[in-house]
C-alpha cells in the first residue's frame, strides 16, 4: 500500500496553536509521526539575559498566557533562593490560590478543546461559559483576568480581605457544582467514549521511558507530582490527594485533569480559610544576587516546570534556561499514534494538553550533514531575513 505524509498543522484541529505533525499513512493506519516545531520562538530565554532580576519576573509570566502564575513562582522561588530570601508566610497561601485557580482554568479550558475535536460543540461552550467563573475568581485576586502578575520578590504584590475572600469562597461552590458536572459527562457521554477510550495508551513502562510528566504521567499509574514530592509555596501545609488512575490511554488523560481541578477547588478553599495572619506584600525588594546557580521547579497544569537560573553576581542573571512540560509530552510521544487512525492523532495529540508557547526552541539544522548550528540572534535574525 502506497503511504502518504498528510501535514497535520502549523494550524490544525487538535490546538489553536502553530505546530505541525508530519504524520505517515497507509489508507487510514498510522505508520510514522514527526513533530516540526520552530512557528512560535521568541528568544524569552534570552530576554531574561539583557534584563533585571525583578524585570525577568514579567518576562516569566509571558512565557505562558494559560500558566503564568506559575512561571514566575518558578522564577521567583529560585531567584528568592539566589538572594537568600524567605518569602512572607500569606503571601505563599496567597501564591498557592493563584496557581491552583490557573490550574482549574487550564484543566477545563483543555476539556473544553477536547469536546470541540469530538464534535460536542455544546460542551464545549458550556465548560468555556463555566471557565469564565475561575477567570472572575483569578481577578479577584490578582487584579486580571489572563496575567496575573502577582508574584516579586518576598512575597505578593496584592492581598486578600475578608470580603473578597467571603466573595471566593461563594463562588467556589459553583465552579465545584459545575466540575463535578463535567467530570461525570466525560464519564458516561456515549460519543467521548467512543472517541477516546482505549485511544493513544501510554503503559507505565512507556510512561517512564518517555519521560512523560504532569496528568500524562500520572494517567499511566505513576504518583509524581512536585507539590507532593517536593513541596514549595503552602503546599507542604496544605492536605491534598495526588490524583493518579492506571489505564493510559486519552480518556484516562481526561478525567485525571478534571478530578485534580476539583482537588485544586479543595486546596483554595482550605488556604482562603487557613490563610495565616500578617503581611503578603514585601516593605523592600532586593535587587540584586550573589554569584551562583540554582534549579527550581513546579507542577504546572501540563507537569513538572523546571527553571536553571545562574548568577555571576549584580542586578540580571547571567543565564535562565526553561524545560516546559510540553516539551517532554510532545516530543517523547510520536510512538503512541501508531497503530490507530488517523482521525485519533487529534485526540491523542490534545489528550497531551500540549502548549506550544512555551516550548518553542529555534533549532537550526545543515541540510548537508544533518548536524545541529546553534546560531546567535544577529545570525538568525539575518538568515531569516534572507
Amino acid at each position: 500500500m502506497v503511504v502518504v505524509e498528510i501535514p497535520i498543522g502549523p494550524q490544525h484541529p487538535a490546538l489553536h496553536e502553530p505546530i505541525m505533525l508530519r504524520v505517515r499513512t497507509e489508507g487510514e493506519d498510522v505508520v510514522e509521526v514527526s513533530v516540526n516545531t520552530g512557528y512560535n520562538h521568541r528568544g524569552i530565554e534570552k530576554l531574561m539575559e539583557k534584563n533585571s532580576w525583578v524585570r525577568g519576573a514579567y518576562i516569566a509570566g509571558r512565557v505562558c498566557g494559560i500558566c503564568n502564575a506559575v512561571h514566575m513562582q518558578t522564577y521567583i522561588q529560585g531567584v528568592e533562593k539566589l538572594m537568600g530570601v524567605e518569602p512572607l508566610p500569606r503571601a505563599n497561601y496567597i501564591r498557592t490560590v493563584v496557581m491552583e485557580l490557573e490550574r482549574i482554568h487550564s484543566h477545563m479550558l483543555i476539556s473544553a478543546v477536547m469536546a470541540e475535536i469530538v464534535g460536542f460543540d455544546t460542551l464545549f461552550m458550556l465548560i468555556m461559559r463555566d471557565r469564565e467563573r475561575v477567570m472572575y475568581l483569578k481577578e479577584l485576586v490578582a487584579g486580571s483576568r489572563v496575567h496575573a502578575d502577582i508574584h516579586t520578590i518576598g512575597g505578593v504584590k496584592r492581598d486578600i480581605d475578608e470580603v473578597r475572600r467571603d466573595r471566593m469562597l461563594s463562588e467556589l461552590k459553583k465552579v465545584e457544582e459545575r466540575l463535578k458536572y463535567y467530570k461525570n459527562v466525560y464519564e458516561n457521554d456515549y460519543t467521548i467514549a467512543k472517541r477516546l477510550i482505549e485511544v493513544g495508551v501510554i503503559s507505565k513502562s512507556d510512561a517512564l521511558r518517555m519521560s512523560v510528566v504532569g496528568p500524562t504521567l500520572r494517567g499511566s499509574g505513576i504518583k509524581s507530582d512536585v507539590r507532593f514530592e517536593d513541596p514549595y509555596a503552602a503546599y507542604s501545609e496544605i492536605p491534598f490527594n495526588v490524583v493518579v488512575r492506571d489505564k493510559g490511554d486519552s480518556w484516562t488523560r481526561m478525567m485525571v485533569r478534571l478530578e485534580e481541578a476539583l482537588e485544586s477547588v479543595n486546596i483554595i478553599r482550605y488556604a482562603l480559610e487557613k490563610m495565616p495572619q500578617g503581611p503578603a506584600i514585601p516593605k523592600t525588594i532586593p535587587r540584586s544576587a550573589k554569584p551562583g546557580e540554582v534549579v527550581s521547579r513546579v507542577e504546572a497544569p501540563r507537569g513538572e516546570l523546571v527553571y536553571y537560573i545562574v548568577s555571576t553576581g549584580g542586578s540580571n542573571p547571567y543565564r535562565v534556561k526553561i524545560r516546559t512540560p510540553s516539551f517532554l509530552n510532545i516530543l517523547n510521544t510520536t510512538s503512541v499514534y501508531l497503530g490507530h487512525r488517523l482521525a485519533d492523532v487529534p485526540i491523542i495529540f490534545a489528550s497531551y494538553d500540549p502548549c506550544i508557547s512555551c516550548t518553542e526552541r529555534a533549532v537550526v539544522i545543515d541540510e548537508k550533514t544533518g548536524g545541529r548550528t546553534y546560531m546567535s540572534l544577529r545570525e538568525l535574525a539575518r538568515v531569516k531575513a534572507l
